[in-house]
């Protein structure tokens, strides 16, 4: 019996591992952008990274298509982690945050929203921003 138990006690442990690999929790930020589900989702992220930039977009939104590959590519070449919240999803969340328009772009810094952007932006432009805070 100790042995299953040693067993599922290293299950556990790989299980968390993989978990904060995902979610970069274990090697700096995410190389993707994170999809949040939940108030809770986005806080969590918020928590764990010193700079989170948050895409607040739609499914149906041609400008926030737009963006999407922008997105993807700072994910993946900056330090920042990148969240997603689809607003029609996650409408406690927009109305939380005040989302009028999408795309919007919301950063934080060291837990706090500092940056408000509406409207398609410039990889170069939100590079710029994202490195102001790192």
């Amino acid at each position: 019996m100790s042995e299953n138990r040693s067993i599922d006690e290293i299950k556990e442990e790989k299980i968390e591992k993989l978990r904060e690999s995902a979610d970069g929790s274990a090697a700096g930020s995410p190389s993707e952008p994170v999809h949040v589900g939940s108030p809770g989702d986005l806080s969590e992220t918020v928590d764990r990274n010193d700079v989170v930039l948050v895409d607040f977009y739609a499914d149906w939104c041609g400008p926030c298509k737009m963006l999407e590959p922008t997105v993807e590519e700072l994910a993946a070449e900056t330090e920042a982690a990148v969240a997603k919240v689809d607003v029609d999803r996650n409408q406690q969340l927009a109305g939380q945050y005040g989302v009028q328009g999408v795309p919007m772009l919301l950063l934080f810094a060291d837990g706090e929203p500092v940056e408000k952007l509406v409207g398609v932006q410039s990889k170069d432009d939100l590079a710029g921003l994202i490195d102001a805070y790192s």
